[in-house]
């Protein structure tokens, strides 16, 4: 194979000319003939025993020419994409101008190449930085989330419903004095004060206690979504069967116990502060190279074929239909599902795939600019790396991972951290807050035969 011309049609797209000699399309048509020639009923002949002469007499010379072509495409175009030295990232048209067993074959091949990139002013980048710093008042805060992972549901039968009391009521509806449809339940669990139900519904339910029977009077909004209902007075028949309260754990050196591997409380706020803190500082460095990979986007100066966006879009959808499969969906399913079609989730991805493109580029270019490279040593860390994650040997890992794939990852982490060591980072000044005073404690809620329990034995 030859290639005999490289011609620069437009920008980053190439056309190739390629000669394929007789003696190299001759042999391909051998290599078909062995193949199709058994499919073949030649009168005088058993199937698939007929030479290739008689084949070709019978149905014409040209018989195996378009298998010969198909067996020499991706040999011929890999080849010639390589003796052209271009960076090809998508394969257009191709095109047969000659062919013959005698001529061999004249072709066209029009590929699409990355484009050219300058950028400049990389370096001395500015940053600003968020301050990070961790108050009682955060510490508190988590402290409270854990509290909630770890409270109880206990029933409360010596008082009335107060806000936020979780309570279980057969409700009936009617507007006009009629019953209207989805007005009516039974056993309904209902958190007071959380909005599930329309306004002032919630709030006629506070005051009341278990076993009482009473009214519940609200008007419909006027945006209602229910077309017959928007703007109506109704009125709510209600039983309340039970009233349940959600008990929090006292925070004390036990409860810490429980739910870390700390003795006492001092020590579990201070556990506590140090992970919010590496949290948070986590997110300032995520925010600052945020903030750089922005800038190296808005200089990069390159037209951008959109087979490449569209080869990132491909990409990228390749890469969530795998995560749904694990998950036991998918792709299909759930654009049937979300009523999404393809073209949908394309565009949905497509400013991401944009942003994804200019970004490598950049780092590309840069890494050419100042010759950063991966050293073997590095290559070699992220194979092992790798192994450990998936937990199978370091040579099945590159069965499946190219060293280019692996390099380049390696070279794009490299060129950030050149650019972040070149960057003006500026702390941004926090804003003054008033002191927060350090809270006591939390304790659980008591009830009220609690109460009473404690002063009786104030009274003994």
């Amino acid at each position: 194979m030859n290639l005999k011309a490289t011609n620069n049609v437009e920008t980053n797209k190439y056309e190739l000319e390629i000669e394929v000699t007789s003696e190299e399309f001759n042999q391909a048509i051998n290599e078909v003939y062995k193949k199709e020639s058994k499919k073949m009923n030649i009168p005088g002949f058993r199937k698939g025993k007929a030479p290739r002469a008689f084949i070709e007499k019978y149905y014409g010379e040209e018989v195996f020419f378009e298998a010969a072509v198909d067996h020499l495409y991706r040999p011929m175009v890999m080849e010639a994409v390589e003796k052209s030295e271009l960076k090809v990232i998508s394969i257009g048209e191709f095109k047969i101008d000659e062919i013959g067993k005698e001529k061999g074959i004249l072709c066209k091949l029009n590929v699409v190449v990355k484009p050219e990139v300058k950028i400049d002013g990389y370096k001395g980048i500015e940053v600003t930085k968020e301050p990070v710093a961790v108050t009682e008042g955060d510490i508190d805060a988590e402290i409270e989330r854990v509290r909630e992972r770890n409270s109880r549901m206990v029933n409360v039968d010596d008082r009335a419903a107060e806000n936020g009391d979780i309570t279980v009521i057969d409700f009936d509806g009617y507007v006009d004095g009629k019953q209207f449809d989805g007005g009516k339940a039974e056993n309904y669990e209902l958190t007071l004060g959380a909005g599930q139900f329309i306004p002032g519904f919630e709030e006629q339910i506070i005051g009341h206690a278990i076993g009482e029977e009473f009214d519940v009077n609200v008007k419909f909004p006027e945006d209602y979504h229910a077309e017959e209902l928007k703007g109506k007075d109704a009125t709510f028949k209600i039983k309340l069967h039970e009233i349940k309260m959600k008990e929090l754990p006292e925070v004390d050196d036990e409860f810490v116990k429980d739910v870390s591997e700390f003795d006492t409380v001092a020590d579990y706020r201070n556990d506590l502060e140090k992970h919010l803190l590496e949290q948070r500082q986590k997110a300032a460095d995520s925010d600052a190279e945020n903030q750089m990979v922005d800038a190296i986007i808005e200089k990069v100066d390159a037209v951008i074929p959109e087979e490449m966006i569209e080869n990132e879009i491909d990409e990228m959808i390749n890469s969530f239909a795998y995560r749904l499969q694990s998950q036991g969906l998918n792709l299909e399913t759930y654009l049937k599902y979300t009523g999404m079609s393809t073209d949908n989730l394309r565009e949905q991805y497509k400013l991401q795939a944009e942003r994804q493109v200019k970004v490598r580029l950049g780092l590309e270019k840069i890494a050419e600019l100042e010759d950063i490279k991966p050293t073997e040593e590095e290559t070699e860390a992220e194979f092992e790396k790798l192994a450990k994650a998936y937990e199978m040997p370091v040579e099945n890992v590159k069965n499946f991972v190219s060293v280019e794939a692996i390099n380049a990852d390696i070279a794009n982490q490299k060129v950030i951290d050149f650019i972040r060591e070149n960057a003006v980072i500026t702390e941004a000044k926090p804003e003054k807050k008033p002191a927060a005073k350090k809270k006591a404690a939390p304790k659980k809620k008591s009830t009220k035969k609690e109460e009473i329990s404690e002063e009786e034995k104030t009274e003994d």
